[in-house]
């Protein structure tokens, strides 16, 4: 490859990283308001984390139909659908709260759902669009784009939801609705590879979906994303019931979001250098500490410095399960196996996020920690497995 090629190929991988943070940063304002409106329209604990779970199951549905149009259409054409869909989510989230319709608002979920499971092709975007000695550190770098979003999604939640009270909230949803627009406007620029052609017999999604690898990355992925979501979308609601303000969780969750994000600058290089088992071993390491840590109290440091740990272990384990995942398919066949390891991961999550208001609202904050910790097990006993087998069909 020529200097050219190698700068035009990192300056793709830049603009889809602020792409991604233009995209996550609703989902991260998403994240500190949900439960509390949630609580707020419904008026039962244990519906409050129902927009959220409708959200999550809209990011697995919105999978497969996601890859017929990258498929067919393009990268570029599938993420400017992805924008349009995250507005009308803000939008109607919006509506919801001018209303007080809590089933409006969860039908804002759906859109915004939809637009945010688009989103997350931008990591497989890099992938395709870097070398293979540069395509972890390229994935690492796109994840970590919502860094940004951290900083600046609870920044507009703090500083926009008393705007048009006594709608609390709706500001926020104004607000977020431009974000995407932005997004829109560097997509017009952007160059990615196109389509790979249709192979002329399709290899059957059961086939790829049981290869060990992908078995590996996908459930190293819906572990990672299915504990850090049951911990984190209750912990807004917790901290309220402990008396803390609206501007305090959202640190919170901002300081959750930075430790998500911001490691993806080097996350890429520590695969690179250690091996992609060995950061997901790391990265589950980290979210049982993060266990440990909301077990042992209920001060904002504990909920601060839990879910900094939770975001950290997230990263290590998630980036590593995509780093993995993109070695279990052909060029040919990345749509596909993407399509359904999204489908795999967001299906989890969204049953967590049923899950997390169940759970807290009748058993409580320290029992939603603990069951954390069995998917753990698993998955690092699965990947343990999954290490023993490569060593014995690698040849001699």
């Amino acid at each position: 490859m020529s200097d050219t090629d190698d700068r035009a190929m990192k300056a793709t991988v830049w603009r889809l990283f602020f792409c991604q943070a233009l995209m996550n940063a609703t989902m991260i304002g998403q994240v500190a308001m949900g439960a509390l409106i949630g609580h707020s329209l419904s008026g039962d604990s244990a519906l409050a984390t129902l927009p959220m779970a409708v959200q999550m199951t809209a990011v697995m549905a919105i999978s497969i139909p996601a890859s017929f149009v990258f498929s067919r259409y393009g990268r570029r054409t599938g993420f400017f659908l992805g924008a349009v869909l995250s507005i009308l989510g803000s939008l109607t989230f919006a509506t919801g709260l001018l209303v007080q319709d809590f089933l409006v608002y969860c039908a804002g979920a759906v859109f915004a759902g939809a637009g945010f499971g688009i989103a997350q092709h931008y990591r497989f975007a890099a992938a395709e669009a870097a070398t293979p000695a540069y395509r972890p550190r390229a994935i690492a770098l796109v994840m970590a784009g919502p860094v940004l979003s951290a900083i600046f999604g609870p920044e507009i939640v703090k500083h926009t939801n008393q705007l048009f009270l006594p709608y609390l909230f709706l500001g926020t949803y104004m607000v977020m609705a431009l974000l995407p627009v932005a997004c829109m406007a560097l997509l017009l620029g952007l160059r990615l590879p196109p389509p790979p052609p249709k192979p002329k017999v399709a290899t059957p999604v059961g086939e790829i979906i049981r290869r060990p690898a992908f078995v590996a990355a996908a459930v190293a992925g819906l572990v990672a994303y299915g504990t850090m979501n049951l911990a984190m979308t209750a912990t807004p609601l917790e901290m309220m019931l402990c008396g803390f303000s609206v501007s305090a969780s959202a640190t919170v969750i901002q300081a959750h979001a930075v430790a998500m994000f911001a490691p993806g600058f080097v996350t890429g290089h520590l695969i690179t250098r250690f091996g992609v088992m060995r950061i997901i071993t790391i990265g589950a390491g980290l979210t049982a500490a993060s266990v440990a840590v909301a077990l042992t109290g209920q001060s904002f440091w504990h909920f601060s410095s839990g879910l900094a740990l939770l975001g950290v272990g997230w990263n290590f384990m998630f980036v590593g399960a995509t780093t993995l995942l993109a070695t279990s398919y052909s060029p040919q066949e990345r749509v596909r196996a993407q399509a359904a390891n999204d489908f795999i991961v967001f299906g989890t999550v969204a049953c967590t996020a049923f899950l997390s208001g169940f759970i807290h609202a009748r058993f409580g904050w320290s029992v939603l920690n603990l069951t954390l910790l069995p998917p753990l097990v698993a998955a690092l006993a699965l990947l343990a497995w999954q290490r023993v087998r490569a060593r014995r069909v690698a040849p001699v």
